[in-house]
């Protein structure tokens, strides 16, 4: 039987990157990533759960997100689960952590920097033929059709 471990998660930054360097020199950031839910229950009341996830970021893009991105700031994460495990030092037991290793990172919009590149740019937009009826954003990925 086969495996597919993917995963594509868009959230807020929960501090800052932290950047190090591998003994051979290899760029790795740590990341830390909230992933927001709201939905409503049975009797129409707003429910919000928050989930915090542990991104670790390699190469280029840790360099990357170390240098442009911040606390709050959104990204999204494409990569795979990875499942971490050591011994405590004051309990001995074993203990585990899963997390996300980055295959490729998107710096997305913040609210402000959106509105304000949007009305910015909108004109210069609406004049170029190729965009005219377009409904790509800022902060959005496109595959080829």
């Amino acid at each position: 039987m086969s495996s597919f471990n993917r995963v594509t998660l868009i959230g807020n930054l929960t501090r800052n990157p932290e950047l190090r360097k591998t003994k051979t020199g290899a760029a790795v950031a740590e990341l830390g990533l909230a992933l927001n839910r709201v939905w409503n229950n049975e009797s129409g009341q707003r429910q919000e759960e928050t989930t915090f996830v542990d991104v670790t970021v390699w190469g280029r893009n840790a360099e990357n997100a170390a240098q442009y991105l911040q606390k709050g700031r959104s990204v999204l994460i494409e990569g795979r689960l990875q499942l971490e495990t050591w011994q405590d030092k004051q309990s001995g037991q074993e203990r585990s952590k899963l997390k996300v290793v980055a295959d490729a990172i998107q710096f997305l919009s913040s609210g402000q920097e959106s509105t304000a590149a949007s009305s910015q740019d909108s004109n210069r937009r609406e004049n170029r033929p190729e965009d005219r009826g377009s409904d790509r954003r800022p902060g959005r990925r496109y595959e080829a059709a």
